[in-house]
């Protein structure tokens, strides 16, 4: 059974993204922070994204590369976002282009499909998806990087459940700027 863990930037009152969808609160991250994202994506086989996350991707990561000033790590994140298999969950989408896969019918049929197959890790990302994983109970670590800012409202990175779930704590750290990193794994 394959690994399912879903991450990302999060404000301190607990939002991936404030209203209007602005994540503008969240960057540009510490070089520190960005590596440890790059590792991450690195480690996995597989990314699994949401519409609009994937579409937020999708318009920068296949050319920042070859952007004038790109730093070594964002290069390296490019190259490695356009190596890696992906699947975009949509009901939109017509076509999504850059080694991925889309999917428009159910999405946890599909998601409890890729995790019981065989594989290295895979990445969630997009709330709207990753909600459906958590409701589902097919997330396995969670890892969050809380940055030190309020915004009071948006897109929430967890989504209410049905009953509790317990986790471990894995890691904790601290990058630049105040940024906090907690993983953590779903007790079973």
């Amino acid at each position: 059974m394959r690994k399912l863990i879903f991450g990302m930037n999060l404000t301190l009152d607990g939002y991936i993204a404030a209203p209007g969808d602005d994540i503008g609160w969240s960057g540009p991250p510490s070089e520190e922070l960005f590596r440890w994202w790059l590792d991450q994506e690195r480690a996995s086989e597989l990314t699994l994204y949401g519409r609009k996350l994937w579409e937020t991707m999708s318009s920068f990561w296949p050319t920042a590369d070859r952007q004038p000033g790109a730093t070594p790590a964002e290069i390296a994140f490019a190259r490695n976002w356009r190596d890696t298999p992906k699947v975009v969950f949509s009901s939109t989408l017509h076509e999504a282009g850059w080694n991925t896969r889309l999917v428009t019918g159910d999405a946890v049929a599909e998601l409890t499909r890729l995790k019981n197959g065989d594989g290295g890790p895979m990445t969630i990302g997009g709330a709207t998806l990753a909600g459906a994983a958590m409701r589902a109970g097919l997330i396995d670590e969670y890892a969050v990087a809380t940055h030190p800012v309020l915004v009071g409202g948006g897109t929430p990175f967890f989504t209410a459940l049905d009953s509790r779930v317990n986790l471990t704590l894995l890691e904790t750290r601290t990058f630049p700027g105040g940024v906090v990193l907690t993983r953590y794994a779903t007790r079973r």
